[in-house]
């Protein structure tokens, strides 16, 4: 990991605020992806079928998972252990998303003007897989849309080379209440749901994360359908001063570099000796792991030690970085909290671990990446809610609302806007003679 003294240098290097300039490698990836959904759209299914061959290669005969494939895996793949895990997440998570609707899912109506607020029709999920399997992935994005009450969820996840789909991210679905899966990954998986094929139906919205081929896809179908986000590699922020314990540290910073090699974890600290501690605990823990050449990677490669003077400093740096996760290994995070502006997801005292936020907490693990935490938002129940405004006026209000109107509809030009109020206006005279 890289070490960074001091306020400004870290500033410079942590500020991704900067347009992005598209390289030569995003162009290419821009154009297959483009030549992919242009495939799907003529050829629908067929076009599925072959590229489901040649990127996962895989020989279907059927998209869809069957209702016995589904009951298998529920019954028979998944150990009542993780089955137990499963159910128990997906209640924490559903109760967290019920608090939120109970808050923000009502409309109201009130002196002829309110708002409707709708669920929306049908929800497509991505869920990577291929050579892994993420049935996390599947609760954080498909139980806020059935809390929510979109009628129709789809899921769409990678199969093995067998067709197969993993028993755990089957038994996930079930567990939060999927109603279709298809065995289908990559910008085509995308290219489906958001134009429909034969077999697979068109979607309202499309959520959930990928590789660059799924986000590019997602990037370029968005106006088609709605998308929830386009999510890069994982990252994460830990602020840590004397009181934090070096071994909780450094796990929390490998945890999130263990995602992919692109992974970033950076680490701010107030104390010269906690940080040389960390670096020497994040070598010893590493060489216990399965995935250490990956997440070595990416800390070679991303992460970032810096050492400022105060906790201000850190938290300023945090606001600037704007990370998906942020985590507060300090004596008082309570008091940090309201200075914090720019953070997907925070995490704060030694005892809530991005981990648990990842798996169990309830929030989604849905959130937003590469600096778009400035701007954006976590995966929630709203997004899968749509409002419509209401404007249902008596002949009174029209008559106190016309005249204004009019002026503004004149000032302008738009003389049929002026004469749908004058119209209305003058039969109100009229009709008071």
């Amino acid at each position: 990991m890289k070490t960074i003294k001091g306020f400004e240098q870290a500033r410079k290097l942590l500020d991704r605020s900067l347009p992005y300039e598209m390289t030569i490698e995003d162009s290419r990836t821009e154009a297959s992806v483009r030549e992919i959904i242009e495939k799907v759209k003529k050829e629908g299914d067929k076009a599925l079928l072959a590229y489901t061959l040649r990127f996962d290669g895989a020989t279907l005969k059927s998209l869809e998972v069957t209702a016995r494939e589904r009951a298998t895996a529920r019954l028979e793949g998944v150990d009542p252990y993780l089955l137990n895990a499963l159910g128990f997440a997906a209640d924490r998570i559903s109760k967290f998303h019920r608090s939120c609707m109970q808050k923000y899912g009502k409309g109201f109506f009130k002196d002829g003007l309110g708002q409707r607020i709708i669920p929306l029709d049908r929800v497509g999920i991505y869920v990577p897989g291929g050579t892994a399997a993420y049935p996390s992935t599947v609760l954080m994005t498909a139980i806020p849309a059935r809390v929510a009450g979109v009628r129709e969820i789809i899921m769409v996840t990678p199969c093995g080379k067998d067709g197969k789909v993993p028993a755990n991210t089957l038994a996930a679905a079930d567990i939060a209440g999927v109603d279709r899966i298809f065995k289908i990954g990559g910008a085509q998986a995308v290219a489906a749901l958001a134009f429909g094929t034969k077999t697979v139906p068109r979607v309202d919205k499309i959520c959930g994360p990928g590789n660059i081929y799924v986000m590019t896809a997602k990037k370029l179908v968005y106006g088609v359908v709605d998308i929830d986000a386009l999510q890069g590699p994982s990252e994460v922020v830990v602020i840590a001063d004397s009181s934090a314990d070096p071994s909780f540290c450094a796990a929390d910073l490998i945890a999130q570099s263990e995602h992919d090699s692109m992974a970033s974890s950076v680490f701010i600290t107030n104390s010269e000796l906690l940080a040389t501690r960390v670096q020497a605990e994040i070598k010893k823990q590493l060489a216990k792991l399965k995935r250490n050449a990956i997440a070595a990677r990416a800390l070679n490669a991303n992460g970032k030690v810096v050492i400022v003077k105060t906790l201000g400093e850190a938290v300023e740096l945090a606001n600037i970085y704007a990370p998906e996760h942020l985590s507060l290994m300090i004596k008082d995070p309570a008091k940090y909290l309201n200075r914090l502006k720019n953070a997907g997801c925070i995490c704060a005292g030694q005892y809530s671990p991005v981990v648990l936020g990842d798996y169990v907490a309830g929030p989604s693990h849905a959130l937003p990446t590469g600096g778009s935490a400035r701007f954006s938002s976590p995966l929630v129940v709203q997004d899968f809610l749509k409002i419509s405004s209401v404007i249902a006026l008596n002949d009174t209000e029209f008559e106190k609302l016309g005249p204004p109107a009019l002026l503004l509809a004149e000032n302008e030009g738009l003389t049929g806007h002026a004469n749908a109020i004058k119209i209305r206006l003058n039969k109100k005279k009229r009709n008071a003679k």
